[in-house]
């Protein structure tokens, strides 16, 4: 068992370059993380890809799962990375510096208390709001709206897991920014208490 703790667990396979880990986080065996930013409580099972990401807290990415996965230059005469990874294959060529700062500049935001499904894809530039819910295999084009549940490729939203009002309340309830000593004396509540009456006894 792994105890987490206030500095990130990332497992010696994994690589993690140009990013920020938030406390009780957890980056598991053979995933790649890459100029992204990672919210407490979250974590990435193994092989996981991530790219370009915000990702809020306690947001809980199953295996398999790619964030930000890179496209190919379609308008031009060739697909092919040689055009781009110029360097890796012509003497004195150097990269296309202009087509990696465009890639940057299409990043994703998962939001908080997010559940992302084993072997998902999430393209470039997608939204993934609160509390959604995005299911094993799909691949997500268009943004996920709060509390929604999304899949099939390409991913539609099929339902939500509250009414607006409870979904609306959960928003304004932001439990995910309660401090850790609250996250454990509410646990008994997250547990056993049903969305609408968990929101009656900590709503202020």
């Amino acid at each position: 068992m792994t105890r987490l703790g206030e500095l990130p667990y990332v497992h010696p396979t994994a690589t993690v370059k140009g990013s920020t880990l938030g406390r009780y986080t957890e980056i598991g065996a053979g995933s790649q993380v890459l100029n992204s930013t990672i919210g407490d409580y979250s974590y990435a099972v193994e092989n996981t890809q991530i790219a370009y990401a915000t990702i809020g807290r306690f947001a809980n990415i199953a295996s398999h799962v790619r964030i930000y996965a890179s496209q190919h230059p379609m308008d031009r005469a060739s697909l092919h990375h040689f055009t781009y990874r110029s360097a890796w294959y012509f003497d004195g060529a150097s990269d296309n510096r202009a087509f990696f700062e465009a890639r940057a500049e299409q990043s994703i935001s998962i939001g908080h208390d997010t559940w992302i499904g084993h072997g998902a894809v999430i393209m470039p530039g997608v939204t993934i709001g609160n509390g959604a819910v995005v299911g094993s295999n799909a691949v997500v084009t268009r943004d996920v709206p709060p509390y929604a549940v999304a899949v099939g490729v390409p991913a539609k939203v099929i339902r939500m897991r509250f009414p607006d009002d409870i979904s609306a309340r959960m928003e304004k309830l932001a439990w995910w920014d309660w401090p850790h000593q609250r996250l454990h004396a509410a646990l008994e509540d997250f547990r056993s208490l049903p969305a609408a009456d968990f929101l009656d006894r900590y709503e202020a």
